[in-house]
């Protein structure tokens, strides 16, 4: 099995935090990580901008990235937000077996638990 560390930004640390929980509960990810604080600087509207940020940090199968994406782009409230997979090269055996049984199993969705 492949696994993944997902990066993403939100707005402010609440919305990282209800997006986090949300991915878990769907079981999307194994688990997620807020990080607060972030200072960002970025070409938007034909300008640099800067701003405040959170990063959100999930933890997930390589196969389930395309369903993510698409469940973090229907509840987000930036037009194009950032949503990047890193591939996972290599880690603690047991905590890459955990981020498998944790989330789905497999694009149909079922429970691994069940």
């Amino acid at each position: 099995m492949t696994y993944c560390l997902v990066y993403m930004t939100a707005e402010t640390p609440e919305a990282a935090r209800t997006l986090g929980r949300a991915l878990v509960e769907a079981r999307l990810a194994a688990c997620a990580n807020v990080i607060p604080g972030m200072i960002p600087i970025f070409w938007w509207d034909g300008e640099v901008q800067e701003g405040s940020e959170a990063v959100l940090l999930a933890k997930t199968r390589r196969d389930l990235v395309e369903d993510l994406t698409a469940f973090v782009q229907a509840r987000h409230g930036y037009d194009c937000p950032c949503i990047v997979a890193l591939p996972i090269e290599a880690g603690n055996p047991a905590f890459l077996d955990w981020i498998g049984a944790e989330t789905l199993s497999g694009r149909g969705g079922t429970d691994p638990g069940a």
